[in-house]
């Protein structure tokens, strides 16, 4: 697969696009998805934060993130075009539990999703790879490496999030939109092979 064209702020879709997908962009809470959505994105992205209060004390996890101050409260929404003739249209969903409701609407539709985890609270990441496999939607795994703390080997990332085999688990700064781009290609590659495999 091309790689992506390099970023500028380009609002249309080009005419040589033929083929345009829904990928959601999904995690728990302060895993970096916005940072992600608005990195890689071509289009001026669709933003829903909002600045985290004291009403959130005891209902929002936030051990571990540190001076996070801003959530995501709907969704963020973004576009990349990675080949000439195929564009994504990326959909990060809020991390926090009590918009679950969101997910459904979120995930109607989408072709798959690109899973962000942090590995300082690997174990939140259960809920919402649970969450896709109740609604069928195939996931790539990226592991967002905070700067200054521990990288762990990939295969023990699969272990213990207990991932199938042929899953990509991958390992990315979510600011860097060179990472982010090669993820979302992963992600796409993973998703056409299954797609033929199926049709095969």
């Amino acid at each position: 697969m091309a790689s992506a064209p390099s970023r500028d702020e380009v609002d249309y879709v080009a005419e040589t696009v033929t083929r345009s997908v829904k990928i959601l962009v999904a995690g728990n809470f302060g895993v970096g998805k916005t940072t992600f959505v608005c990195g890689v994105s071509e289009i001026r992205p669709l933003r829903t934060e909002e600045t985290i209060t004291e009403a959130s004390i005891g209902v929002d996890d936030m051990a571990g993130l540190g001076t996070k101050v801003s959530t995501t409260v709907a969704l963020d929404f973004g576009r990349i075009t990675l080949n000439p003739q195929l564009a994504l249209y990326l959909f990060g969903t809020p991390g926090q539990e009590r918009f679950a409701p969101l997910w459904e609407e979120l995930a109607r539709g989408a072709l798959g999703a690109l899973v962000l985890v942090d590995t300082r609270r690997i174990e939140k990441a259960d809920d919402v790879l649970s969450a896709l496999e109740q609604r069928g939607v195939p996931y790539a795994v990226a592991v967002n490496e905070f700067e200054g703390f521990r990288r762990y080997p990939l295969e023990e990332v699969r272990e213990a999030l207990d991932l199938a085999p042929d899953t990509p688990v991958i390992a990315l700064d979510a600011r860097r939109r060179d990472q982010g781009l090669r993820a979302l290609i992963t992600l796409a590659e993973y998703l056409f092979r299954r797609q033929e495999a199926t049709a095969s």
